[in-house]
């Protein structure tokens, strides 16, 4: 008989931000199934305060009992990613309540959530992710592994102190082979996050090969970020040559609508393309 080895591992499953910045509990859980609203937090400090709401509902038949706590994070070139401190760590900042939460089915409660900034804080963009945390472990057996699952939502929550602004750049697009997606390589050079849409257009020499939208994907503040673009389903064998990629990003920038046009070169090689036909 094979002896288990437990294992706790915590959960936590992205909206293609990634592509949205935000963190949600994968689709497959049903052990308590919660809505949250918004999941993303954008606000500007005035005299150094800001104030937000999170609601939470309780969508199961279940009782819902989670912890709220507040960490700091990024965004890389791929992913979301925990920090341990951070330069823009919103947390020292940061007021939030309750701190625990106990949900009947059909429930929704409120997370109340406020900054505050010193005179002497620096000017800038601060961040932290709220996380709701089920106490509630999922069981689950792999192979010889009892491993416990935490599922978890965050909530990115951006707070601008001062006056802050993105600087987006369409830096360069590339082809991955594994994926079957373009890779379009944003910069941003300014000192606020954006979270920006794209509407694309692939052209060869020929004609239009197929066009559509990505989703928002957050571009950190003084980051870069590689937005994927899925081709439609009957342009996944695309032939090998070089290709036009042109668009258009667009995000909100506090109240106003921000866009940028960009015409980019793609290759996709001839090794690709013979591999991906055999």
């Amino acid at each position: 008989m094979l002896k288990l080895n437990k294992i706790k591992k915590q959960l936590i499953c992205y909206a293609a931000t990634g592509a949205l910045s935000t963190l949600l509990m994968c689709p497959g859980i049903a052990q308590a199934q919660i809505k949250i609203n918004p999941l993303v937090i954008e606000k500007e400090a005035r005299q150094g305060k800001a104030q937000g709401v999170i609601n939470i509902t309780n969508t199961s038949t279940k009782t819902f009992r989670a912890r709220v706590y507040a960490l700091p994070f990024t965004y890389n070139q791929d992913k979301f990613e925990e920090l341990k401190s951070s330069s823009q760590d919103l947390t020292p900042f940061l007021t939030f309540s309750p701190r625990e939460l106990v949900l009947q089915p059909g429930q929704t409660r409120q997370i109340r959530v406020s900054s505050r900034f010193l005179p002497s804080s620096k000017k800038g963009e601060y961040r932290a992710v709220i996380f709701t945390e089920d106490l509630e472990e999922i069981k689950t057996i792999n192979g010889n592994q009892n491993i416990g699952l935490t599922p978890r939502i965050g909530v990115t929550v951006y707070v601008r102190h001062g006056d802050v602004a993105p600087n987006l750049k369409v830096e360069s697009a590339s082809y991955n082979p594994q994926t079957k997606k373009i890779v379009l390589k944003v910069k941003n050079s300014g000192n606020a996050t954006a979270r920006p849409e794209v509407a694309w257009n692939l052209t060869n020499s020929a004609a239009k090969v197929a066009d559509g939208k990505a989703e928002a994907y957050t571009v950190i503040a003084t980051g870069e970020r590689n937005i994927e673009i899925d081709l439609p389903a009957n342009k996944k064998e695309i032939s090998a040559g070089k290709y036009q990629l042109t668009g258009e990003l667009t995000w909100n920038d506090g109240d106003k609508k921000k866009t940028l046009p960009f015409n980019v070169n793609v290759t996709i090689p001839d090794k690709v393309a013979t591999t991906e036909n055999k």
